[in-house]
């Protein structure tokens, strides 16, 4: 399905780019999609760590209940028995 660009100012920018660099309009829009596409994986990417290590910080921070039930029986080295 063919893409139309309305906005003259925008054609204007990609065709003066495109003959810029010495690439197609179609390879230049190409190229800057996908540009911003791996820029925001990593943005949301880095989001979702970020919201991890928050979640796990406040999960340290909860105290240890001396009632709590531990089925696993544990040895010296921290590795279950």
């Amino acid at each position: 399905m063919p893409l139309q660009i309305a906005n003259p100012v925008v054609v204007d920018k990609v065709e003066r780019l495109a003959r810029a660099i010495g690439m197609s309009k179609t390879a230049l829009v190409e190229r800057a999609v996908d540009c911003l596409a791996a820029e925001l994986a990593l943005d949301q990417a880095g989001a979702q760590g970020d919201r991890m290590d928050a979640l796990l910080a406040q999960l340290d921070r909860l105290p240890d209940r001396p009632d709590a039930f531990n089925p696993v029986v544990w040895d010296e080295a921290g590795l279950p028995a």
